[in-house]
């Protein structure tokens, strides 16, 4: 497995652009499905995630082809599609529920592996069933996977007033999907808000869907007969820009992130204006401009669904109130099991307190370079940004759990100065 290692100490200085998102890019890879016409995707991450997503599509029928322009996908799902969602292609990423919805829609039919992912705490499918059932769906769970089909005779979902019990961003996409399909009208309340949600729904605007209400907690969906293909370029990973900020702002030093979207970040934005870093908006991105971690202030949050402080963006900000002047408490509220990579910050010399779901930090005057392991996705950032800090050389291992979500996130930190490089 690859390694990253890292020389701490450099201030970070350039100019970089923010990939496509990839919660973003996964589900409108599923929205494929919902129609026999190419569609073309543009901005696409080159990510651990969207190749397998990739994969798990060809292995259904569906015809992909890769432009020689930056992150250009055409995906054609045109018949025969075979609706299995076999385990192995769908252990390691929980995002290949979103299949569900589009095959149920258009085919009437599927079966599809319970997923695995990041072990950052339960993410249970559930309201993903429910809200299907809902609009007419038999499905079951058997042997490790949901086997979902339509009534004898019926052809489409019905149309249906949908409440999750909890916000839930893949289960509003999977149930968004289906009902644009779907006869009659569906009204998804509780809906997830988050900016790759309006995004999704932007793009089946493109391909003849009606929707309403996308990014607010109602969304209000009129069932269409068929749906077209769509040219459409996936909205900057506002997670991957966010990251980046808060490197910088460990580091000290100043960048540019062109097409990050600060209307996307207000809560991290925020939170790093009030610790004392620069954040601007420019005409193409966000420039940020920090005297370094020593010199700023810890600053106290807590995660909630958007457009609240991200989950996504908890670790990272932690491993800055890490080495920021004063003490702070960090409270999670998604995801039972997110303070993985506490136990590592600490073996970089941070001082941090575990009491249930709340962390509490104290700023130290330096972290010390060591071997420390990613647990997952959004640790694997929080041990990077430690890194870039830290006097001497620290390897962080299993990056696996990077690549799921980073597009070249090393490469990137090299053009900004960071003395960093990876070991396979």
């Amino acid at each position: 497995m690859d390694q990253l290692r890292i020389r701490g100490g450099r201030r970070l200085h350039g100019d970089i652009t923010i990939s496509g998102a990839k919660n973003a890019a996964l589900p409108e890879l599923c929205a494929a499905l919902l129609t026999d016409q190419p569609v073309m995707l543009r901005n696409v991450p080159r990510l651990r995630d969207v190749a397998t997503m990739r994969k798990l599509l060809e292995n259904m029928g569906v015809q992909t082809q890769v432009h020689g322009e930056r992150g250009g996908l055409t995906l054609h799902a045109a018949d025969p599609i075979d609706p299995l969602a076999p385990y192995d292609l769908v252990k390691t990423m929980r995002a290949s529920v979103l299949v569900l919805g589009p095959l149920l829609a258009r085919w009437g039919r599927a079966k599809v592996s319970l997923p695995g992912g990041c072990a950052i705490g339960s993410r249970p499918v559930d309201q993903h069933i429910k809200g299907l059932q809902a609009m007419g769906a038999e499905i079951v769970v058997e042997h490790g996977y949901m086997v979902a089909q339509l009534p004898a005779g019926q052809t489409r979902l019905k149309g249906a007033r949908i409440t999750t019990d909890m916000i839930t961003v893949t289960g509003t996409e999977n149930l968004l999907m289906a009902a644009v399909l779907a006869e009659g009208e569906t009204v998804l309340e509780n809906a997830a808000q988050e900016p790759e949600v309006t995004d999704l729904a932007e793009m089946l605007i493109k391909m003849g869907a009606k929707i309403e209400g996308h990014g607010t907690s109602r969304i209000r969906i009129q069932g269409v007969e068929r749906l077209d293909g769509c040219d459409h370029t996936v909205v900057a990973d506002r997670i991957e820009a966010g990251t980046f900020l808060c490197a910088v702002a460990a580091t000290g030093g100043e960048a540019q992130l062109r097409r990050a979207r600060g209307d996307h970040l207000d809560a991290v934005i925020d939170k790093l204006r009030d610790a004392g870093v620069q954040v601007q908006e420019m005409p193409d991105g966000l420039e940020v401009v920090s005297p370094g971690a020593a010199s700023l202030k810890a600053q106290t949050f807590r995660t909630t669904e958007y457009p609240g402080f991200p989950t996504d963006m908890q670790a990272q900000f932690m491993a800055l109130n890490c080495v920021a002047q004063g003490a702070s408490s960090v409270t999670e509220t998604i995801f039972e099991n997110r303070f993985m990579h506490v136990q590592e910050l600490q073996r970089l010399g941070a001082k941090i307190h575990i009491d249930g779901r709340v962390a509490l930090v104290e700023g130290v005057e330096r972290l010390s370079g060591a071997t420390v392991m990613a647990t997952d996705l959004r640790a694997s950032a929080s041990l990077v940004i430690a890194g870039l800090v830290a006097e001497g050389e620290t390897v962080v291992d299993r990056i696996y759990h990077l690549d799921r979500g980073y597009d070249q996130m090393e490469v990137k930190l090299r053009a900004l100065g960071a003395d960093i490089e990876r070991l396979s």
